[in-house]
């Protein structure tokens, strides 16, 4: 029996993590969950898997939770604040910790968890992107493991030779005669969209990915595709590749969830139904697999399977993910904290669609910083980074 702690219940990764348990309850059983605010669902997901603990990061959501729970018989003991999360994180009967809580807050309990020597299933992006090599040097001190719960990443992760599998941040590619890594991007919800229409795009366009079952941050960043430049950083450490071993390509399909090229001119992937579950289920059961509730993916429906380059005037923070990946971790910080908070404001119809690129681009040219060291050095970056965002994002606000 694997038991296991969701950082981030309530979030779409969280939800799926938990419908995969339902089907595989002779395999896993879940000690620890943790959610901000939502009450309703993590009302139901306690009631349902009867952990031993719940977490909730708002105080008035924790006590309503309590009292619910207590209500319903429920046995789970509720927990209140932030550094519970870590607690929660490093308990001593857990073996997998699912971080999947959305931005930079994910990043402590995350760390807490890689240094009791877990096992993470990582769909918190955030981490890599601002701490990259720290990360993977905390992973390799205390034996702990990482796997990729991102499609993309994932899909390459199985497309790779086991010694890389197993030393992932460290193996060099070309020793096994790896030339390049391919991730594939679906373009977003906006990708017909004239772009001298983007400027007029709502939230609610978004927030509606053709392909993928989203939360609403992560269906924007999609939209701007600066999740796929995430991506690309992520991929640089993930696998310790150069910049030249990596390449993006528009998949509208999403069929495809990433390439790796041989150097014998062989490309191995991974296809599959655009479905999350099953990069979820392979990151909970690896080596093996289990049932992830995913369809099969039918040959006979398919029409066709197309590709191209992206348009970096469609997708300007595409570019600017990967010059900032170029540039070092203070750069990728200084981009991440600037669009979490443009992203936020453009939700809040504080600025529109294509003032996110013009924001985190100010931020990124603006702001400079050392590479950092430690956590303490990032989040320093992060928020400064932050507040220098909020700030430019009052002087450009319109009202919609």
């Amino acid at each position: 029996m694997i038991n296991i702690t969701i950082l981030g219940s309530t979030g779409s990764i969280g939800k799926m993590t938990l419908s995969i348990v339902k089907k595989n309850l002779d395999k896993f059983k879940i000690i620890a969950l943790l959610a901000h605010k939502n009450v309703d669902i993590m009302v139901q997901q306690c009631l349902e898997f009867q952990p031993q603990y719940a977490t909730m990061s708002d105080e008035k959501s924790a006590n309503n939770l309590r009292s619910i729970l207590n209500k319903q018989g429920c046995s789970t003991e509720v927990l209140l604040g932030k550094n519970r999360v870590c607690e929660l994180a490093e308990l001593d009967n857990i073996d997998q910790v699912m971080s999947s809580i959305t931005g930079i807050s994910g990043l402590i309990p995350t760390f807490a968890a890689i240094r009791k020597g877990k096992r993470i299933l990582l769909a918190n992006k955030e981490s890599l992107i601002v701490s990259g090599r720290l990360f993977f040097n905390e992973i390799k001190k205390y034996n702990a493991q990482v796997l990729p719960v991102d499609s993309e990443h994932n899909s390459i992760f199985q497309s790779l030779p086991i010694e890389i599998q197993r030393n992932l941040g460290f193996a060099t590619l070309e020793h096994y005669g790896i030339t390049s890594i391919v991730l594939t991007g679906s373009g977003g919800p906006l990708r017909k969209i004239p772009l001298i229409n983007l400027k007029n795009i709502i939230p609610n366009e978004v927030c509606n990915h053709p392909n993928w079952l989203m939360g609403n941050k992560i269906s924007v960043d999609s939209a701007t595709m600066i999740n796929k430049g995430f991506e690309y950083i992520e991929a640089r450490y993930f696998f310790n590749a150069s910049d030249k071993q990596l390449e993006i390509i528009i998949h509208p399909q999403s069929i495809i969830h990433s390439m790796v090229k041989y150097k014998d001119g062989s490309v191995i992937t991974q296809l599959g139904s655009p479905d999350m579950r099953i990069f979820i289920s392979y990151s909970m059961s690896y080596p093996n697999r289990i049932i992830s509730g995913a369809s099969m993916l039918n040959f006979k429906q398919l029409s066709s399977l197309t590709f191209f380059s992206p348009d970096y005037q469609r997708y300007p923070c595409l570019k600017l993910a990967i010059d900032a990946c170029h540039d070092g971790q203070a750069a990728t910080i200084i981009l991440n904290a600037a669009n979490e908070v443009s992203v936020d404001a453009f939700l809040n119809k504080k600025i529109r669609f294509t003032d996110i690129a013009q924001v985190n681009l100010n931020i990124v040219e603006k702001l400079h910083f050392t590479e950092p060291n430690s956590i303490d050095e990032i989040l320093e970056i992060n928020n400064e980074a932050r507040q220098m965002a909020i700030n430019y994002i009052k002087k450009i606000s319109v009202s919609f």
